[in-house]
């Protein structure tokens, strides 16, 4: 009786410790996708396609095929209903797990999901669309690269306070976030924590709980100057001097006709001597209070929130993103309330991937890199080839410009004696008989 008990006991406790999968989707089968998958049709936009791709390099193209968007400088919004929507997460785990592909060396675009609730509708998914948690890498040139963690908190999209860089090379990389009931978080990447925290200090989910007293008014007699004018400090004497003085050096023009002209005046110059506003030296107030500040009072907005972590009525997981150029892989994705469970998938999908894929990547990248060097060295040849053949013709060039030059002068020089010039036509006429 004891041994059954103990044995139903075991089979109660491994019943209830089997983790909760609200959704798996590896794409591994075949075009299947697009039946489970609900392109939107919202009005206004015109949205990218998707196509299945495993990439131009993987570890197993079968394992590695994932959501590949097709098509440059569009937007993209398309989800997929839960296996098993998620009623509530009161006083369990929410882990959303997925992997990102930029093989496109991606300069600006999304790669991250969207939880929705039930109140989607697939075909009119957009940017506004109500969400209950955005996750994962986000892409703006080369300084904006964040993993976004945003929760939508009595209406409000709640943007994390810290700040996750996400990877932006061309590999697979896994992303992840748990949610636990004790409102505590941890994000991993690559199934390796990189940040972790408080909900409530990580995001401004509560109002804070005091206030400067909006009604207080800063005291008559508040001295808040940390300086005063030095009572002991005097003006000079001859500290008064004006501003601009007539020009020492003008001279009065030899014409100039007082009664046609007027009275001449030299013109003004600056006063070298002008020393502006006299003020005294300052020296520290000893009476000196400092800035002042309202008191804090309670503030009438604030509640105590102990479920921060709770989510109600997740019924879809979405792709809405925007990308300037095309190519990024999705695959894997994982919703599910156990931890361990999902660390134990990245390691049988990612991780087996992910050393595989690599290898294939710098193969590829080894190749490429030869190809680039046999092209410089075959340009190089070429530029040498043809400045050989160009140092040639100029020596060619060269060596009839000499011969030119020595013909020229014998006929100078034979020119400059008759009997010279007699014998050089000479032997040219023997020349010319023989041939």
């Amino acid at each position: 009786m004891v041994r059954s008990i103990l044995a139903l006991s075991s089979f109660l406790l491994l019943v209830s410790s089997d983790p909760t999968v609200y959704l798996r989707e590896d794409f591994a089968d075949g075009e299947a996708w697009s039946s489970r998958w609900v392109q939107s049709e919202h009005e206004g936009k015109t949205f990218g396609k998707f196509g299945l791709s495993a990439g131009e390099f993987f570890h197993d193209e079968a394992k590695d095929t994932g959501l590949k968007t097709m098509e440059n400088a569009r937007f993209y919004g398309i989800s997929t209903p839960l296996t098993t929507p998620v009623e509530s997460t009161e006083g369990k785990t929410l882990v959303v797990q997925f992997s990102v592909k930029h093989e496109q060396k991606i300069d600006c675009g999304g790669g991250y999901l969207k939880l929705f609730p039930s109140s989607l509708d697939p075909k009119d998914l957009h940017g506004d669309a109500p969400y209950n948690i955005m996750f994962g890498p986000d892409i703006c040139g080369p300084s904006a690269r964040r993993v976004h963690v945003i929760f939508n908190y009595r209406g409000q999209n709640l943007l994390l306070k810290k700040e996750i860089r996400c990877k932006d090379d061309e590999l697979t990389h896994l992303y992840t976030l748990i949610v636990r009931s004790d409102n505590t978080y941890e994000v991993r990447i690559d199934n390796k924590k990189e940040q972790s925290g408080k909900l409530e200090e990580d995001w401004d989910f509560l109002e804070p709980k005091e206030i400067p007293d909006p009604d207080a008014e800063q005291p008559e007699t508040w001295d808040d100057n940390p300086f005063l004018d030095d009572p002991e400090d005097k003006k000079p004497e001859d500290w008064e001097q004006p501003e601009t003085i007539p020009d020492p050096d003008a001279k009065r023009p030899e014409d100039w006709d007082d009664d046609m002209d007027g009275e001449w005046e030299p013109p003004v110059i600056d006063n070298p001597d002008f020393k502006g506003e006299w003020r005294p030296k300052q020296i520290d107030n000893p009476n000196y209070q400092g800035e002042w500040e309202p008191p804090m009072i309670a503030n009438p907005k604030y509640f105590e929130d102990d479920k921060l972590y709770l989510q109600k009525d997740i019924k879809f997981v979405g792709i809405d993103i925007w990308q300037v150029k095309a190519g990024t892989i999705f695959d894997n994705i994982l919703i599910t309330d156990d931890e361990d469970f999902a660390r134990n998938v990245a390691k049988e999908t990612f991780e087996e991937s992910a050393k595989g894929e690599k290898e294939k990547k710098e193969a590829k990248d080894e190749i490429e890199r030869k190809k680039r060097e046999e092209e410089r060295k075959a340009r190089e040849a070429e530029e040498a080839a043809n400045e050989a053949d160009d140092e040639e013709e100029d020596e060619l060039e060269d060596d009839d410009e000499s011969a030119f030059a020595e013909d020229a002068e014998v006929e100078e020089a034979a020119a400059a004696d008759p009997e010279e010039e007699a014998e050089v036509k000479s032997v040219k006429e023997e020349v010319k008989d023989e041939l």
